[in-house]
Formats: structure tokens, sequence, C-alpha cells
């Protein structure tokens, strides 16, 4: 008879390394040094990937909203005291005018006509600076710096007749004194005296530092087309933080334009 053991595998004390998982031709692969490297670069790249999409749209939705709806600009000069005071920033609704009128007492920001404005200077920066600011206030994300913008109050609308003074030295609208609680502290309304009617298409605007302001008194009247938009919150500095509100009570009294609807 055979011997019922003799199929089964002997032991024979020798060690032959079949199964030490570390050697032999039975034992795993060994590891590809290479993954590690790579996947640390893959994960860099999707890192560097994430950054710029969301870099992107962040631009993108900046350029849309400083396009269509607000912007940021810097108060380049007395002109607004105290209302404003010089390198106040301040955000622009670029819906008004548009879906929004034009009302007497808004703070607009307009570009300029023609000849209100000496020839802006370049700053003083490296070109690389330059181009960082460029497209950072093209974007939105920096205030713009007024090089051909001007920042005034709305006294007169289309077909409105602005005058100074009546007798007791108050600028009128369509005949009614208007009380301008605004002006710089003694200030008179205007040390010259003028009487205009405002043509269609076109605003009457003043500073309300009338001592220093060259507004239409000098230059005339503003194309509404050129109004970039009104200025309806100061945001700079963070002390004097507050809304712009027109000041209602002042042209409260004043009647539509002779021959208005």
């Amino acid at each position: 008879m055979s011997d019922p053991h003799e199929d089964l595998p002997h032991d024979t004390g020798q060690d032959t390394g079949d199964d030490d998982p570390t050697h032999g031709k039975q034992g795993p692969m060994a590891q590809d040094t290479t993954e590690q490297p790579r996947s640390v670069l893959s994960a860099a790249l999707g890192a560097v990937t994430e950054v710029v999409v969301v870099v992107a749209m962040a631009l993108a939705i900046s350029l849309v909203v400083k396009t269509f709806l607000v912007q940021a600009f810097f108060i380049p000069s007395g002109s607004m005291e105290n209302t404003l005071l010089e390198d106040d920033r301040v955000v622009v609704s670029k819906l008004t005018p548009g879906p929004f009128d034009l009302n007497r007492g808004d703070i607009v920001v307009f570009k300029d006509p023609g000849g209100w404005l000496p020839p802006p200077l370049e700053p003083d920066e490296g070109p690389v600076r330059k181009v960082v600011r460029e497209v950072f206030t093209f974007v939105g994300l920096l205030p713009h710096d007024s090089g051909e913008h001007l920042i005034k109050r709305v006294i007169g609308l289309p077909g409105d007749t602005v005058a100074c003074c009546d007798t007791a030295g108050r600028v009128t609208v369509n005949g009614a004194a208007i009380d301008e609680t605004y002006l710089f502290p003694g200030n008179v309304p205007s040390q010259r005296p003028f009487s205009r009617t405002v043509p269609p298409g076109e605003l009457w605007v003043m500073g309300d530092h009338r001592e220093i302001s060259e507004d239409s008194r000098v230059h005339g009247f503003v194309p509404e087309n050129e109004v970039v938009g009104r200025a309806f919150v100061l945001v700079w500095p963070l002390s004097r933080a507050e809304g712009l509100g027109r000041p209602e009570s002042a042209f409260a009294g004043v009647p539509a334009p002779a021959g208005a609807p």
C-alpha cells in the first residue's frame, strides 16, 4: 500500500523563502517610488488650478459689478467739504441715472465734459506696479483715482431755472429758495450771481464748498450721459463711514419747471 502521507509536502527544515513576503518570486512587487512624487505634483497642480479658477471668477464677478452696478472713487479735492473730504473713498451706484432717476440734491460722479480739469499727472511708480494698479482699478478692486472725473451735487434738473441770489442770499430753483444745510460752514450760497435754465439732457451741479468749487457757475452744464453714477455711501475712512442720502427737505418746496407735464 502506498503511504497515505507520501503526497503531502515534507518539511525539510530549510527555509526556501517562498512564504516570506519580502523574498522570492511569490512576494508582492516592490513599491514604485515614483508614485509619491507624482501624487504630490498632481495635488499641487490641482491646488494651483483651483486658486486660478477662484481668482478668475472673483475678477469676473468684480468686473461685472464694477461695469453695471457700483464703482469706488477717491475724492480728489476739497470742493465737497465738509460732506466729503479730500482722499475719502465713496461707492457710486451706476444704476442712477438708468433704472433710477437722478434727483435734486444727489451727489454724482461724472466724467470731465471738457475743460473742467487740468491734464492728470501720472503717478510716480514702476511699470509692474502701474500695470497691477490699472488692472485692479479696471476690475473694480481699487478705487478709481478720479483723474478724469469730478464729484458735485445736483442742484438743477433739465427744465429747471436755477438762480442766485434772492433777497435773503439763497439759491432758488424754479423761484423757490432752497435751504442748503450741507454748505461748508461760513460759505454763502454763491459769491457770483447767475440765472440759468437747464437744457434737456443737462444738469446744473455745484460743490458744497462754494468758495473753492469750480462748478456749473464757471463751466456750465453737465450732460447727463457723462454721469457715472450717484455716490450713495462713504466707505473710507471707517471713522466717517456713512450713507450719502439726498437732502430732500432742502428741495421739498421746489415746484416742477414751467411747461413740465
